[in-house]
Order: structure tokens, then C-alpha cells, then sequence
């Protein structure tokens, strides 16, 4: 088979600064936030996009994107259809994994844990300061189920719009967040001659032990 690009010609070097154990925060949460708020001041398209890997019943790793919505110290957040394929999985397995990566600075960081659901007082906050048109499409949507065709999804949101003219729209009982609560935490610098710079934060109790990784 004929590719439009030669896969293997195509590789880039990465120039940026490095990552000394000095200069990061002891806190893994800080660290975040440290590199975050600099992804913002660059002007990153969707900078708060991340991966989110679930496992299925069977075994199988599946990845999709989803958006952060806020972290702390308690976990990172995102929200979601709780009956999507991603919502079934983790009610059998909690445990996830989520990347962030930003080429613009050529970094990445990596977050391994265990995901619960936020309170629904969390989800209904958060849904509400949603656009409308967002609130209907978590009502409109029966997330990762087989549908015929796209007109389906118009109709019922007609059907919605009809439904909840003129009030507030609820938080749909089936929507809402999940906190992943972190156990480890990667934070990876692209360097020259792909001897890259990784740490690893490995929560110990109330603390966090660090260590450089081998790229």
C-alpha cells in the first residue's frame, strides 16, 4: 500500500530547554499548574484537552479526548454521559490513565489513578454554567449507543427544545463528572537527540516521592 507520507522519514527535533529535578515544585499539583498557566499564555487551541484511557470488561485499553474542566489537590475533573462506553467502564474499573500534550512547548504529562463520580451537586453546577445548546445535547444524546442516522439526533432535539421552552434545564441524572485521583504523575520535556527529560511523581501518603526516568 501506497502512503501519502514516508511514516518513517517524518520525525522532528525538539529544542526547548530542559527540565531540571530543581526546578520542579514538590507538589505535582503546583507542577501542573506551573506548566498549564504557560500553555495558556502561549495560546494553545483547546489547551485543557486530554486522553482518557478505560479499560473493558475484556481487557481492551480504549482512548478517547475528553476536556479538564478544573484539577486541585482532590483530583482531576472531567465531565461525561455516566452510560457512555467510557461511563460502563469505569463503573467496573476505575482505574485510568489521562494525557495532556501540548507540541507548542513539547511537553506531555501523564496521569495514572482511579476515577470516581463528582457529588451531583458538582454536576449540576458545572452543567448549568454550560451553553444551552450543550445542556440539550447531554439530553439529546445516548452517548456511544448505534444510531440509524443523524436526523434521529435532530428530532430529538427538537423534542427537547419543545420540552424545556421557557425553564431551567436540568442536569440529566445519567450525566455528570468524574475526579480522577492521582497516583502518578509524569511530566516530559522534549529534548535534543530524543534523550528527552521525564519525572515521575509517586504518591507516598500525604507525599510525593520523585523520580527522573530513563526517555
Amino acid at each position: 500500500m501506497n502512503l501519502p507520507h514516508d511514516l518513517v522519514a517524518l520525525r522532528e527535533e525538539y529544542f526547548a530547554h530542559g527540565l531540571r529535578r530543581i526546578d520542579l515544585d514538590p507538589d505535582p499539583i503546583r507542577q501542573f499548574g506551573i506548566w498549564f498557566n504557560a500553555a495558556v499564555e502561549v495560546g494553545i487551541n483547546e489547551v485543557n484537552a486530554v486522553a482518557v484511557a478505560t479499560v473493558a470488561e475484556d481487557g481492551q485499553p480504549t482512548v478517547r479526548t475528553v476536556l479538564l474542566k478544573s484539577y486541585g489537590h482532590d483530583g482531576f475533573v472531567f465531565y461525561t454521559n455516566y452510560l457512555s462506553e467510557k461511563g460502563h467502564h469505569l463503573e467496573k474499573n476505575a482505574r485510568t490513565g489521562l494525557v495532556i500534550h501540548w507540541k507548542e512547548l513539547d511537553r506531555q504529562i501523564r496521569i495514572d489513578g482511579s476515577a470516581e463520580k463528582v457529588s451531583r451537586e458538582e454536576s449540576t453546577r458545572y452543567f448549568h454554567s454550560r451553553p444551552v445548546g450543550s445542556q440539550l445535547g447531554a439530553w439529546v444524546s445516548h452517548q456511544s449507543e448505534v444510531i440509524d442516522a443523524r436526523r434521529m439526533l435532530e428530532a430529538r432535539l427538537s423534542e427537547m427544545e419543545e420540552r424545556f421552552a421557557g425553564q431551567e434545564i436540568p442536569c440529566p441524572p445519567h450525566w455528570g463528572g468524574y475526579r480522577v485521583k492521582p497516583e502518578r504523575i509524569e511530566f516530559w520535556q522534549g529534548r535534543p537527540n530524543r534523550l528527552h527529560d521525564r519525572f515521575r511523581y509517586t504518591r507516598e501518603g500525604e507525599s510525593w516521592r520523585i523520580d527522573r526516568l530513563a526517555p
